[in-house]
């Protein structure tokens, strides 16, 4: 047997492996692009393979193909949704704009399929071809965005259970340290005590608020340009495509996908995936600080705060024994500052669209989905390796709370603040703790230190007021 077989485009003909789905424009794709070697994401393979199952149902309704080849097409986008082809898809995530590359990779893979469904030899397009057949009343320019979006939300899916995950378990951590009152810290100075569990709980609430935003960036995802061929007026699809390629997109998906109520909107503008983007960045910098501020808590034992241990999940240094780093929070850390990095990207990218179509969304799209996918992947891995592990130094904590001048702020309506900062530079001056400088002077009796400075007293200190 031949180990290529002929296929011929408008460029001229090639010789392509004979084992691939993919054909010659897939070909000179790869040929053209051989960036990174990074290929296109699980959820970006499985949208656009649903998309393309949604157009030829609504073809064959509508009209625009025969029902032999829908059925053989249907078959082929099923098994490719399922993932049967994934290493059919050879164009890097870098290649020529608006995603024609990859668009033609899904329509070859689909129809050399398709083809050995109707018993007919790969390549033979004359039969069914990747242009006139499976691309059907579509253009790369609403297949690929609408793709993109649906892959978005299929990706930002997985975030949102990652992110509610790593809420819980701060959450759980708060309220098992909720009593555990400690010293706060404002410009990493003392300041007023708050609890340890507090200080957790507010992590949750972060994530839990950046969540609550989510819906918004659903939404636009979800208005979708498919229907709108190369520049937004359906040109060459049969009537009714784009209504039904889009419910019945929106069947096969589960998602309130919508038709685009403008769609030369739709075609010229990616702000959707920039929304997407930025809603990641909003996530990331939330984890920084999380993370950061346990790297802080959990530092020493000797020399740092030491108010945390994190769990010991692997040694920490290949010179000094018995070293453990909070090296959990360390990886969230990174990965967070990629998703950072990704945004700028996908910004430029976004903001690169000219008149009709925008060019680099490609390059948004991989952004948004590759940030996606390593917060989905490594978040439920922080929530269990580093917030469920959690324990608190409750010496550690009382140590730095009850040798924090920070504490006689509460003397300040009965002394004036000039009175207390005068007690506090006297303690600093002489190493005395404040409690005895006020009972020296006279300003309060040790009865009534007691009460404002003691242990309870302090646990009162951390609870908001009304």
């Amino acid at each position: 047997m031949a180990n290529t077989r002929t296929e011929t485009d408008s460029l001229g003909p090639r010789e392509v492996p004979a084992s691939a789905l993919w054909g010659i424009q897939s070909l000179r794709a790869r040929e053209n692009f051989p960036v990174s070697g990074l290929t296109t994401s699980r959820h970006l393979r499985r949208a656009y393979a649903l998309l393309k199952l949604a157009c030829v149902r609504t073809n064959v309704e509508k009209g625009g193909l025969d029902a032999e080849r829908g059925r053989a097409l249907e078959q082929a986008a099923r098994e490719m949704a399922e993932g049967r082809f994934d290493d059919q898809f050879v164009v890097d995530v870098f290649q020529a704009g608006a995603g024609t590359s990859l668009n033609m990779n899904v329509n070859e893979v689909l129809t050399n399929r398709a083809l050995e469904l109707l018993g007919k030899p790969r390549g033979d397009y004359a039969t069914l071809g990747p242009n006139d057949h499976v691309n059907r009343g579509q253009s790369t320019n609403d297949t690929f965005p609408s793709a993109a979006q649906v892959a978005a939300l299929l990706a930002l899916a997985e975030v949102r259970a990652a992110a509610g995950l790593l809420a819980r378990s701060l959450r759980a951590k708060g309220v098992e340290f909720a009593e555990l009152a400690k010293a706060g810290r404002t410009h990493l100075k003392d300041a007023m005590p708050v609890s340890l569990g507090a200080e957790l709980q507010a992590y949750a609430s972060a994530i839990e608020h950046v969540l609550e935003a989510l819906p918004a960036v659903e939404k636009a995802l979800a208005e979708i340009p498919l229907g709108g061929s190369a520049v937004g007026t359906g040109v060459n699809s049969v009537p009714g495509f784009r209504i039904g390629a889009v419910a019945e997109y929106a069947r096969l998906t589960g998602l309130p996908l919508a038709v685009a109520r403008d769609p030369f909107e739709t075609m010229q503008s990616r702000w959707p995936l920039g929304f997407a983007s930025a809603w990641l960045r909003t996530l990331a910098l939330e984890l920084v600080r999380i993370a950061n501020d346990l790297r802080l808590l959990s530092s020493g034992p000797a020399t740092g705060l030491d108010e945390l241990r994190v769990p010991e999940i692997q040694p920490g240094s290949s010179i000094m024994p018995a070293k453990v780093n909070p090296s959990a929070a360390e990886c969230l850390t990174m990965v967070a500052f990629h998703v950072l990095g990704a945004d700028v990207a996908a910004s430029y990218a976004v903001q690169a669209g000219q008149l009709e179509i925008n060019v680099m969304m490609p390059l948004a799209a991989f952004e948004v989905l590759f940030s996606a996918e390593i917060l989905a992947n490594y978040v439920p891995v922080f929530s269990r390796s580093c917030v469920d592990g959690l324990t608190a130094r409750p010496e550690r904590l009382e140590q730095y709370l009850l040798g924090s001048a920070a504490l006689a702020t509460v003397l300040t309506p009965r002394l004036g603040y000039l009175g207390v900062a005068e007690v506090l530079h006297e303690a600093e001056r002489t190493g005395r703790p404040v409690r005895e400088v006020l009972i020296a002077r006279r300003l309060v009796t040790a009865e009534e230190a007691d009460a404002l400075l003691g242990p309870e007293a302090l646990r009162r200190l951390t609870r908001p007021v009304p």
